[in-house]
This record gives C-alpha cells, structure tokens and sequence, in this order.
C-alpha cells in the first residue's frame, strides 16, 4: 500500500507527468493505492470537480482514524511549528495517517519532508 497526496493526485488526474505522477498510476493500476481522508475532502472540494472524478476515487480505500489520532496530529505539527517549519493543518493530518497506517505518502509538496524528520513520516517515489 502507499498514499497519494492532493498534489500528486491533481497533477495525476491532469495529465502532468514526473515521478510522483507515474507512482499514482502505478499504484493505481496495482490497486494499492489508499487516501488519507483529508486528500479525498481535497479531492473532492474542487466545485467543478467531475462525477467522473468523484467515482473514481470513491474507489480508492481510505486510511482509517484510530483512537487518538487528532492528539498526535497535533503534537506531530506542534513538532514540525516548533524547528520553525511550515506546517499546515491539513499537512499534519495527512502525513498522521500515513504514519499511523505505516504507509509512505507519494506527494509533490516540498513541505511533507518536514514530516519525516519530525514524525517518521515515509516518502514514496
């Protein structure tokens, strides 16, 4: 298994190309891959989305929240905030459940690198 980032995903979904790009069709095709639920409200927050869109990533299997996973979110982003680095919200959830669910995350973001000095968050391809 292996997450996808908005990024990756918009960019896949848009036809770009880059590394990021081609690991989310990989996965994809591989069925392995899985959203954060905070990618899928991302995903799905883009008021001229596609149903086709929609129906696609209603295919893809979410990360479940475990029991205390706002806690260490934001301890995680209290970590990140306190080496003074950017640490949005969102960024912080996201890269929880894939640390949570031992997952690396596929992304474009420069910023999820924060993550993984902070948290152990794993980077995919």
């Amino acid at each position: 298994m292996i997450a996808a980032d908005t990024s990756s995903l918009v960019a896949f979904f848009a036809g770009e190309a880059g590394p990021d790009v081609a690991a989310v069709g990989d996965a994809l095709q591989a069925w392995q891959l899985v959203l954060p639920p905070v990618v899928l409200t991302e995903m799905l927050s883009d008021p001229r989305g596609s149903a086709a869109l929609a129906s696609h990533l209603a295919e893809v299997p979410l990360l479940e929240l475990g029991p205390a996973f706002w806690r260490r979110a934001g301890e995680l982003r209290a970590k990140v905030l306190a080496r003074g680095q950017r640490s949005r919200v969102a960024d912080a959830l996201i890269a929880q459940s894939c640390i949570d669910h031992g997952v690396a995350l596929i992304t474009r973001d420069p910023d999820f690198r924060h993550y993984v000095r902070a948290g152990g968050l794993r980077l995919g391809p």
